[in-house]
């Protein structure tokens, strides 16, 4: 018997992943349909692996790839965009060697094993992005962040913000909308885990930090800030360091799901970064968190895209090759506790689809919020196969799901909130979607109120900007 193997189809967006992105501008943008909005006035920045291959050989996970930054300038004078890769020690050193020469998150140097030990982790500056007053930040987690222009987003170099000393700084900081003030943290290993807590004033300077102790050496991808506090969840994966350390396992690799540790949830004051509280509750993981805020009883709640198991690790490694078949579902989840206590008093599912990257307005940062901004699969999609095509707005009032309908084999970037320039209470919705019919990338805005509508503007990019993970908005007045 003869068996035949059937073809595997590929999902459109492969060829934005598997395609070196290109670097383009400064230049004008050409308006494709629409007008950008008058009060639309600053800049959206977004970062993401941009390079998954270099002499014939793949990343081993898309969390390795170098990272490119776009940044798309809004002003009187017009739109303009421009495409940068970070100018990183690693990146710079690879392409002259046209090969890969360092660890990654799912990678091991090359050369034989006793080799490897003199090759370092290579900061990829791939995964997130915050606009400071004079500069650029390329966050990266695993690392310090890299400095860029806030103009033409050229590489300055690592930047320790006057007090990391060479420790971590993750790629989701909070910013107080009030204050300025910025709430960021990293994690360290040893024998145990280390949650490293920074504030910084508005200009990125570390002006206080604390040191928390962890069980085991766990991942924390990301907080949530509401009102007086920070909370982190620390779901159950744990990392087995001793074969990362003799360089026989990459640290994807040497992750393991145990869910009988349940998930641990810390509560910080964020005045004295403190821990107020530390509670268990079941197991499950998330990578990201929308929004939270303090209610009038005390209690504190908020929102996060939750996994029932890991398995979304796996999801992400795939689509480094352009195709995926783990299904991995995330989807939203509101928790309300007793930061006193750590007790959760209610967790519900409001959201029953396939999600990820829950974002709000920036000045509802810490505060309760009516809506959270989402990434999503289209109504039937293959979970296992597709990526984000679409994105939506969550309205916890009515408890409805406005959703953008972007059209088949179109990926839609995390749905980003730039607040009107001249009307308060306004807002546009940026999102960068590539078109896999077309094989180009356009950026779109909606208005906020309007999502099911047409975009008001689309602007067509010189390239391809491939996926991406998180962008930021800068107004044209802010410092």
């Amino acid at each position: 018997m003869i068996t035949i193997a059937k073809p595997t189809q590929t999902a459109a967006w492969s060829k934005a992943v598997l395609q070196p992105a290109i670097e383009f501008g400064p230049v004008p943008l050409t308006v494709l349909a629409g007008a950008v909005p008058l009060g639309l006035r600053g800049s959206l920045y977004r970062n993401g692996p941009a390079l998954l291959e270099r002499g014939g050989q793949r990343v081993g996970h898309w969390f390795d790839g170098d990272g490119g930054i776009l940044g798309l300038h809004f002003t009187d004078a017009g739109a303009t965009g421009v495409y940068r890769y970070v100018q990183t020690d690693g990146y710079q050193a690879e392409t002259r060697a046209n090969k890969f020469l360092y660890s990654g998150y799912a990678m091991l140097p090359p050369g034989y094993w006793w080799e490897r030990f003199n090759k370092g982790l290579k900061n990829v500056a791939n995964t997130s992005v915050i606009a400071l007053p004079n500069k650029l930040l390329a966050l990266w987690e695993g690392g310090l962040p890299h400095a860029l222009t806030l103009d033409t987003l050229d590489t300055l170099g690592l930047d320790d913000l006057g007090g990391l000393d060479g420790a971590t700084y993750s790629a989701h900081p909070k910013r107080d909308p009030k204050t300025g003030d910025i709430f960021n943290f990293g994690l360290s290993f040893g024998q145990h885990g280390t949650l490293n807590l920074y504030r910084s004033d508005a200009s990125g300077k570390v002006r206080q930090h604390n040191k928390i102790p962890l069980q085991g050496l766990p991942i924390i991808h990301d907080c949530v800030m509401a009102g007086q506090y920070l909370i982190f969840c620390v779901s159950p994966v744990r990392l087995n360091a001793l074969p990362v350390l003799a360089m026989l396992k990459s640290y994807s690799e040497a992750l393991s799901w145990q869910p009988e540790k349940g998930t641990e949830i810390v509560v910080v004051d964020r005045t004295t970064l403190e821990v107020v509280s530390r509670s268990g509750a079941e197991p499950w993981y998330q990578w990201h968190f929308g929004n939270g805020g303090e209610l009038a009883d005390g209690s504190i709640v908020f929102d996060l895209v939750r996994y029932p198991d890991f398995q979304t690790n796996q999801f992400l490694k795939e689509v480094a090759t352009g195709h995926t078949e783990t299904l991995a579902k995330g989807t939203l989840w509101q928790l309300r506790l007793d930061p006193q206590t750590g007790k959760v008093l209610e967790s519900s599912q409001v959201v029953d689809r396939s999600c990820e990257f829950p974002t709000v307005q920036p000045q509802q940062v810490g505060e309760p919020s009516r809506y959270t901004y989402l990434s999503l699969h289209r109504p039937g999609a293959d979970l296992q196969r597709e990526l984000f095509s679409t994105i939506a707005r969550f309205d916890y009032q009515t408890a409805t799901l406005t959703e953008a309908d972007c059209g088949t084999n179109r990926y839609a970037s995390e749905p980003i909130y730039a607040p009107d320039a001249e009307t308060v209470d306004r807002g546009w919705v940026l999102t960068v979607v590539y078109d896999g019919n077309t094989d180009r990338s356009e950026a779109w805005i909606f208005d906020h109120d309007r999502l099911d509508e047409e975009p008001v503007c689309k602007l067509a990019l010189p390239h391809v900007v491939p996926p991406g993970f998180h962008g930021t908005w800068k107004g044209k007045d802010e410092g």
